[in-house]
């Protein structure tokens, strides 16, 4: 059994088609499926039920691509710390983050994460927060943009921040007047109002969720989007009502702008950068971590 071999697998069962495999490791399809054949053979199992249209792993084959990953997750980890022995400065780091969050905060930390260390080449995934744990712990990624609590207990994370999070109600709203009061408002007065939320999967819908509940009442949600932007306009179009991190609300891009409240009890998440636990931290996911630490401190 070879490590190109394993490689071969993943990709064929990430692509679930030889030909786009093939592509993907850029070597002919003949090549590909012999290969695969003889590691069939030498295991004395089909990994692969190949059909007309696609290809689909066997019983066998999903515990082969389990361990799999796991081997090739190891020996890059490997090559990265003997990478950081020997002092190389090149070296590569992927990087999962929310879209949400992510396209607030990472437009500040990537520049400046690039001036310092130019040779180091940054891999970027988006995803909501609930794949990304998943994808972290099986090595998809060497670190990712999350907020708490994470629900993968295969996870260690660093703290980078907390976000205060606000209200966001139409401009006509009876609450708008509050916008620069001292105070804020308290989430109970919020039970009889109409919620526009984030859809399942996504951190901040939970958080949401749940500090709603923490106020007691269940939330009225009326309309549900994936974009916090779709959100924000809708409120502002006077749909309803919604919480959003104050990241996100400085970023008044949009002609559709809702009035953004504070909250009495000033409700915070805490953002932070997860990895497996036991994963060894290349220098170059360490020096990731830093400038993301150090821009958000100046933000």
């Amino acid at each position: 059994m070879e490590l190109r071999q394993l490689q071969y697998t993943l990709q064929i069962a990430e692509e679930r088609n030889f030909s786009r495999a093939a592509d993907k490791l850029h070597i002919a399809q003949p090549s590909l499926s012999q290969q695969l054949s003889k590691l069939e053979q030498e295991l004395g199992v089909k990994l692969f039920q190949r059909n007309t249209s696609s290809v689909e792993l066997t019983h066998a084959g999903a515990s082969f691509i389990e361990h799999a990953r796991k081997i090739m997750d190891a020996v890059e980890q490997l090559r990265q710390e003997m990478d950081d022995i020997s002092q190389l400065r090149a070296g590569r780091v992927v990087i999962g983050s929310m879209p949400i969050t992510g396209s607030h905060l990472l437009p500040y930390v990537l520049p400046a994460f690039k001036a310092a260390y130019p040779d180091i080449q940054i891999t970027l995934l988006e995803d909501t927060s609930l794949n990304l744990e998943k994808l972290t712990a099986g090595g998809g990624t060497d670190l990712s943009l999350l907020s708490l609590p994470l629900q993968e207990p295969t996870l260690t994370y660093e703290p980078i921040g907390e976000e205060i999070i606000d209200l966001a109600v139409p401009p006509d709203h009876r609450l708008a007047a509050l916008e620069d009061k001292p105070g804020g408002v308290s989430l109970e007065e919020l039970k009889d109002e109409p919620f526009i939320v984030l859809k399942k999967g996504q951190g901040f819908r939970k958080l949401t969720i749940d500090l709603c509940k923490s106020a007691g009442f269940e939330p009225n949600v009326v309309f549900e989007s994936n974009n916090i932007e779709t959100v924000q306009s809708l409120v502002a179009a006077g749909m309803g009502i919604t919480l959003v991190p104050r990241f996100i609300a400085r970023a008044k891009r949009s002609e559709l702008i809702p009035v953004y409240v504070p909250l009495a009890s000033s409700p915070s998440r805490t953002l932070v950068i997860a990895y497996r636990k036991g994963r060894y931290l290349s220098k170059a996911a360490e020096a990731f971590i830093d400038t993301f630490k150090a821009t958000l401190a100046e933000r």
